[in-house]
């Protein structure tokens, strides 16, 4: 069997026997942190929404909907870009998923205090 990533086979041969330094979690990382990005983005415009009538008015691109409409495909669109970015800047490196994951988790909580109505009514 041959090793992944150019890495030192093992006598076994098995894949879990190369040494975890040897895989490039890049792109892996790189999905987990926009996932992060993407929610703290609709976070962040929830509450600008609220904030700011213009902000609400611009957002609205939809009347059946109200600014539910530009706040979603915003959020969507800074996602995909994240997402993009980060892979062309990780792809090649031993980025950790742990840590990824880490920093994703603090965004989302971002993300999901921003769609707080409790918090994001503070700023109406």
């Amino acid at each position: 069997m041959e090793p992944k990533n150019g890495a030192t086979p093992t006598p076994s041969g098995r894949e879990e026997d190369f040494p975890l330094s040897d895989k490039v979690e890049g792109p892996i990382s790189a999905a987990i942190i926009a996932a992060g990005v993407g929610a703290t983005a609709l976070g962040l415009l929830t509450t600008l929404t609220e904030a700011s009538t213009a902000v609400q008015d611009g957002l609205q691109w939809s009347d059946s909907v109200g600014p539910l409409s530009g706040k979603t495909v915003l959020a969507v669109i800074v996602w995909l870009l994240a997402w993009g970015v980060l892979y062309a800047v990780l792809h090649n490196k031993p980025f950790e998923t742990v840590r990824a994951l880490v920093i994703s988790l603090v965004l989302i909580a971002l993300g999901i205090l921003g769609t707080f109505p409790p918090f994001f009514q503070l700023f109406a």
